[in-house]
């Protein structure tokens, strides 16, 4: 059997860290000046609302806004780069440079909001609106997986060959007090019609940023399957942390229906074994969501038992959002 750890052990992460670094030189170096750049503006706004059980929100609505810069050029060997930030609720939030080689693949340097695969791939069982652990409760659920920070980082997304999609990322810092570098690899497999393989292995070396002590290695599988309007999936996602009684294993499964073209609905499980304790997190939602031209209504109702491993609470929370894209 396949065992994504073996590949952790030896020089293959120090390895990923000569590759990503040698292509962002190769292009750096390669990159001439821009023939013309194209421009675009998008927006995105929603009304927002959300209750809990055994929690008081006073007011749950709100709203959120986003408008996205986008800015591209073709250089004079055939690169092409290009610039993204967005506004969101008035502050600027993710913002990326990316520079796309072609057959060598895109490099991308996030500022923010750019995952490398185990946090881009933590849970991609399919679902209408929002994981089984996504709805806000009173308490904070433990989330899928334990990624190094998105902030500062490159990301490397490369084509290998037909069906075959590689994505590496390396995070060079933590910040203040952490400066050991963590990376991640992963591989998505889409031969065969209407199956995707995923599988990722990395190492967070920033735990200060998760819900764990300690530097820990991270591996992330999973399986979808769509046959015509129904589709289910299969994760499984595990921490190992260098701290005693700290790993995590992280389970989901998920299937999701499309009544329509424009109506879509799924029920998702998962559950979080806690080295820690004996009080699994197990959480169970349903989505649905509704699609008109360029407003989409969805939502979804949460149940989370032993929420963050705490055994006294057991909560539940649901949300509805009214979204316009333009």
């Amino acid at each position: 059997m396949f065992n994504i750890k073996q590949l952790t052990k030896g020089n293959n992460m120090n390895n990923l860290k000569k590759i990503g670094l040698t292509a962002l030189g190769t292009a750096l170096v390669t990159a001439g000046s821009a023939q013309a750049a194209t421009l675009s503006v998008s927006g995105a706004t929603s009304i927002f609302f959300n209750g809990e059980d055994n929690s008081n929100l006073g007011n749950g609505w709100s709203m959120t806004d986003s408008i996205s810069f986008a800015a591209s050029g073709e250089m004079d060997n055939g690169f092409t780069v290009s610039t993204a930030f967005e506004l969101d609720n008035g502050a600027l939030d993710d913002r990326s440079i990316t520079i796309d080689t072609g057959d060598m693949g895109k490099l991308t340097f996030s500022g923010s909001g750019t995952s490398g695969p185990i946090g881009a791939w933590d849970d991609v069982t399919p679902t209408a609106n929002e994981e089984a652990h996504g709805t806000a409760t009173a308490g904070t659920a433990a989330g899928a997986a334990n990624a190094a920070s998105s902030a500062n980082r490159f990301v490397y997304d490369y084509t290998a060959m037909d069906g075959l999609a590689i994505k590496a990322s390396y995070t060079p810092s933590g910040g203040p007090g952490v400066v050991e570098s963590s990376t991640e690899i992963g591989a998505l497999y889409t031969g065969i019609e209407g199956l995707s393989v995923y599988a990722a292995m990395g190492e967070n070396n920033n735990q200060p940023t998760t819900g764990i002590t300690g530097k820990a290695d991270l591996t992330a599988f999973a399986a979808v399957y769509t046959m015509g309007a129904i589709s289910v999936g299969y994760q499984l996602n595990e921490t190992d942390s260098g701290t005693a009684s700290q790993d995590e294993d992280f389970t989901a499964m998920g299937i999701s229906y499309a009544v329509s073209d424009d109506l879509s609905i799924s029920y998702n499980v998962s559950e979080i074994d806690f080295e820690s304790g004996t009080n699994d997190q197990e959480a169970t939602g349903i989505s649905f969501s509704y699609t008109s031209g360029g407003m989409t209504i969805s939502g979804t109702h949460s149940t989370i038992d032993n929420v963050a491993g705490t055994a006294t609470a057991d909560n539940s929370g649901y949300e509805v959002n009214f979204s316009f894209a333009f």
